[in-house]
């Protein structure tokens, strides 16, 4: 399987752009079917979730009563693959390096690709992603110690409810970056400029008091240790869906396998407020 390749030396939308497309290309053809973790720095990047019509609305209202977890930044219409408002190629069939299947709120496989399982009533929702706020930390000189692990961001269910919409409902999820106390203030104001990407922490400090007994298991993805001196902090993070999704339990549902984002064409630097 070949490696993406590396864009960190490109600064300008045109750049970025270019490689987006060439990663989706290489994702589309089978060849990239890695996390996405990154991949295409500067390129906003997105949670999927894709139900059948008649439970649209309620995700969709869903999504619009828990805007930190699910920051809607864009959705197909009714049996349309096709995403334009998030690039001019992207088609959600294809264009996730691994998808997560549900059936009946049950997780039954991972797959990487669902042209064999669309439908002409489906519809598939983006929602933001934090890996666009890691960027704005980095710049600002942050530690990030799962990058420096070579990990993926420890996430975990917590006991915060979101606020239910019809039958989604449920456990806040959060992933976790720990900082020192002064970067940890940083970090915070940093990604509070970032609302359509989960925007500022829901916790910090105590794991305990959200729920989390054991910071060293985390429910999805890798394990990573809190440095002495460290703090950890926590923010809204789009597994919190595919929660809902279980609790809903839909017939069918597609959601992308935590940490295999879709990457779009958008720019972070203009999701950024001031």
């Amino acid at each position: 399987m070949n490696e993406p390749t590396s864009t960190s030396e490109t600064t300008g939308p045109a750049a970025i752009v270019a490689a987006t497309r060439a990663i989706r290309a290489e994702i589309r053809a089978g060849r990239y079917q890695g996390t996405t973790e990154g991949v295409a720095p500067g390129a906003v990047q997105g949670n999927v979730a894709i139900l059948p019509r008649e439970w649209a609305p309620d995700f969709q209202r869903y999504c619009y009563l828990n805007p930190k977890p699910c920051p809607l930044i864009g959705m197909t219409d009714v049996g349309d693959p096709m995403l334009p408002m998030l690039g001019d190629d992207i088609d959600i069939r294809t264009d996730v390096p691994q998808y997560r299947v549900f059936h009946d709120g049950a997780m039954v496989e991972d797959v990487p690709d669902i042209r064999h399982l669309w439908r002409d009533d489906l519809v598939a929702f983006v929602l933001g992603c934090s890996y666009s706020f890691e960027e704005a930390l980095i710049q600002a000189g942050l530690r990030l110690v799962h990058t420096e692990m070579g990990r993926l961001v420890p996430v975990f269910r917590t006991n915060i409810q979101t606020t239910p919409a019809g039958p989604f409902g449920g456990d806040l999820v959060v992933s976790m970056r720990s900082f020192t106390p002064a970067d940890a203030i940083r970090a915070i104001q940093i990604t509070s400029r970032f609302p359509n990407v989960h925007g500022a922490p829901v916790h910090f400090g105590d794991p305990a008091a959200i729920g989390i007994a054991d910071i060293n298991k985390p429910d999805w993805c890798d394990s990573v240790e809190v440095p002495e001196g460290h703090v950890p902090v926590f923010w809204a993070c789009g597994v919190t869906p595919q929660v809902a999704i279980e609790q809903a339990r839909p017939p069918l549902c597609i959601t992308h396998k935590p940490a295999y984002m879709l990457v779009t064409d958008r720019v972070n630097a203009a999701l950024a407020t001031f």
